[in-house]
């Protein structure tokens, strides 16, 4: 099988755990390796990291120019109009990376799946649709695309999912965020949600709450 090319870090001691990790639009797998050193997991987690890259697509919000993309972004309304085939693919080939990770020996709920903007997009898509309970789900700066059309799985009705957005974001804005939190909740997931003062980027302050977070969720 032909699986999407990664940027991959792995542990000193053979890997326990796996973090799937998507950049967003534009962007490539190397957007979040420098975070890997400060994440600080605790002793006995030994993960590996895999940074995705996405697949160049033309992106119609940009003039048709292609690029880095997770899937095409039709308007940049409010209601964020994409092409939603694109992302389910992309979520079904992050659902590959998941399923090779468990013929490694990682069992399913040792993987968190997490990503910034498009890529959060996508594993919103991947986490709550995927047959088989993971660990949990880290979404940074994005929204639920496919809240209409998303069919969830029972098997992570309970995935404990962290939702943080910057409360000056000018590309995504913090209203989508809060949005996907609230339908998240109404659909009795276990979110939390954090926003932090910062536009559309990452911060210390949330690299902090990322790494409390994981601790929790990895143990």
């Amino acid at each position: 099988m032909s699986y999407l090319a990664c940027e991959q870090i792995e542990p000193q001691q053979p890997a326990t755990h796996a973090i799937i990790w998507l950049h967003g639009l534009g962007a490539d797998g190397h957007d979040f390796v420098p975070l890997v050193p400060h994440l600080q997991l605790p002793a006995g987690v030994h993960a590996r990291f895999i940074f995705p890259h996405a697949p160049h697509l033309p992106v119609t919000i940009n003039g048709g120019m292609r690029m880095p993309a997770w899937y095409d972004i039709l308007s940049m309304s409010i209601e964020r109009e994409v092409d939603e085939q694109q992302l389910r693919e992309s979520a079904a080939q992050v659902q590959a990376l998941i399923e090779r990770e468990l013929e490694r020996g990682i069992k399913p709920d040792h993987i968190v799946l997490a990503g910034f903007s498009q890529g959060g997009a996508v594993v919103y898509e991947a986490a709550l649709s995927y047959p088989k309970r993971l660990a949990g789900l880290l979404v940074l700066s994005s929204y639920l695309a496919t809240h209409q059309s998303i069919q969830p799985h029972s098997a992570n009705a309970d995935l404990p999912i962290l939702v943080q957005h910057g409360s000056q974001d000018p590309v995504v804005a913090e209203a989508l965020g809060r949005h996907a939190q609230q339908w998240l909740a109404e659909h009795n997931y276990q979110v939390q949600y954090q926003t932090f003062q910062m536009q559309h980027q990452v911060c210390p302050e949330q690299i902090a709450a990322i790494s409390k977070w994981l601790q929790q969720v990895l143990v």
